[in-house]
């Protein structure tokens, strides 16, 4: 009887270490595809600035300073982003590529704010398009980070709380690291308004 009842014992707990394994690697998996959602739009909004940059180049040709800057900031977040994309549990990875988009961000936000002074800038088709796809973009990326943070959280406390945390310990489940912007000025997507 006492055989029994100790098997019994040793079967809920294996039950109970199997599930608890077996939702961390569905909470960790659910994080890495939400950081996934925000790579697609990322690749977005890469694309979409030297199209933004070759449609001002023409009107803003003594603004070549601002121009580089764009670029380069955009090549620097691109960077950031393969590497964070690699794995989006590297927390390192994460933290550069949140400091290379804050950098990109305000090179955009520099970028447009001078080209406001550029009335027949403002007033080019393609730049208009182009600016109104990429304030789609930036407004998507927002969610989409705002989600990837969200699956984070889950997936953290999921892991931390106990008992859990002895097979998150056990087998090597370690904190995912969240995407967030540091500087208050960066919190806002550049402003975009050619009309």
């Amino acid at each position: 009887m006492t055989l029994i009842v100790l098997l019994v014992i040793v079967a809920l707990i294996g039950f109970w270490a199997m599930s608890t394994y077996n939702r961390l690697v569905a909470l960790r998996n659910r994080f890495k595809n939400a950081f996934a959602q925000i790579d697609v739009q990322l690749r977005r909004r890469y694309d979409l600035i030297p199209n933004l940059v070759e449609t001002a180049r023409a009107y803003m040709q003594h603004e070549r300073e601002t121009l580089e800057a764009v670029i380069q900031a955009r090549n620097a977040a691109v960077t950031a982003e393969r590497k964070a994309a690699a794995n989006p549990a590297d927390a390192a990875a994460i933290r550069d590529l949140s400091g290379a988009e804050q950098a990109l961000t305000g090179a955009l936000t520099r970028f447009f704010a001078l080209a406001e002074a550029y009335p027949d800038l403002k007033a080019n088709q393609n730049m208009m398009q182009v600016s109104e796809e990429l304030t789609s973009t930036e407004n998507r990326i927002a969610f989409a980070r705002q989600a990837y943070n969200d699956a984070v959280t889950q997936y953290n406390t999921a892991r931390e709380v106990f008992p859990a945390s002895i097979i998150a310990g056990a087998f090597g489940f370690q904190e995912a690291p969240l995407l967030v912007i540091e500087d208050a000025e960066q919190r806002e997507a550049p402003r975009v308004s050619f009309r």
